[in-house]
């Protein structure tokens, strides 16, 4: 029996870890440049996977007529809608750069919850509130739900804490560590190197998971918001590192922070709740105990092993 579990809940696992590997973020970059009025030059500048062009294919506005790598706009500029088509499928989002002829830049971000965007024929960012907003509370639901990494901390603090009380503390703990160093990175007042951050955010996972193994009375489970809050912070961090590489609009910084940090709450509140709906609909069952013991083996074993590579490129 428990032969059979520990591969069910292996298989499991893998497939999770597929499903999120095949939907991580990633960024596929365009780049517009103005050469004369109502002319630009446009090319893929950037991207993670396969080439843009094979799964991505802009959708100009009416007024704009496409030769190879020209777009011809006209007297009406660079006006109207611009879609993206394939957005969400191999690549998360896009993010198309406009460089116009008096030296200013514009970022628009494209993703499949708002895979169009509206440009206005100048540099003057009129974008509504209401569009960043939904494009980056998006962004951030996708973040977290697609970092296997910060999914399985939670998860991890979730069978150290369990459905409590003290639950609303540590995850308010941890949001609002995460939020100080989201903001503080973002805006330039915190920078650190990428590799030493995802290792910190793998050796976090490992820790939780070996205090959940044991019921002895640890700092982590006297006092499990603290310990939230701390690792909060290094996770914070690996948050802001996905943000730098979808950019901030210069015009609307701050509701485009805040409403990132909003979608990555909202991922995290999502995962606590179908964590609580699967535990009570296993909570009676015999095999439920081990079954848990098996998943945070599991889950260690997978972080200890990231903590590895992760430690090895600090080095390399």
């Amino acid at each position: 029996m428990m032969l059979r579990l520990f591969k069910l809940l292996l298989a499991g696992l893998a497939l999770l870890t597929s499903q999120v590997s095949a939907h991580e973020m990633s960024m596929a970059e365009m780049q517009l440049r103005e050469m004369a009025r109502g002319e630009f030059f446009w090319q893929w500048t950037a991207s993670e996977k396969r080439a843009p062009a094979e799964v991505l294919k802009p959708v100009w506005p009416e007024n704009c007529e496409a030769e190879g790598n020209v777009l011809h706009c006209g007297g009406a500029g660079l006006s109207g809608r611009m879609a993206m088509d394939g957005v969400g499928q191999a690549y998360s989002a896009v993010m198309v750069k406009v460089f116009w002829l008096d030296g200013q830049t514009r970022v628009y971000t494209l993703t499949a919850g708002q895979p169009s965007v509206q440009l206005y024929g100048s540099a003057d960012d009129k974008r509504g509130m209401g569009e960043i907003a939904r494009a980056y509370t998006l962004l951030g639901v996708e973040h977290i739900l697609a970092g296997i990494d910060h999914l399985l901390f939670v998860i991890a603090m979730l069978m150290l804490v369990g459905f409590n009380r003290r639950l609303i503390w540590t995850i308010s703990a941890f949001t609002l560590a995460h939020s100080l160093t989201l903001a503080s990175s973002a805006v330039g007042w915190l920078v650190l190197r990428p590799p030493p951050v995802e290792a910190a955010i793998a050796l976090s996972i490992v820790l939780v998971a070996a205090e959940a193994l044991h019921s002895r009375q640890t700092i982590a489970r006297r006092w499990p918001a603290l310990v939230a809050f701390l690792f909060g912070l290094v996770h914070g961090l690996g948050f802001a590192g996905a943000l730098k590489e979808i950019g901030l609009p210069d015009q609307h910084l701050l509701i485009a922070l805040l409403t990132f940090n909003l979608g990555v709450e909202i991922g995290q509140l999502m995962t606590v709740a179908a964590a609580y709906i699967l535990w009570r609909v296993t909570a009676r069952w015999p095999w439920a105990a081990k079954a848990r013991t098996v998943l945070l083996y599991m889950i260690g074993a997978m972080a200890a092993y990231w903590s590895l590579l992760r430690i090895t490129t600090i080095f390399a």
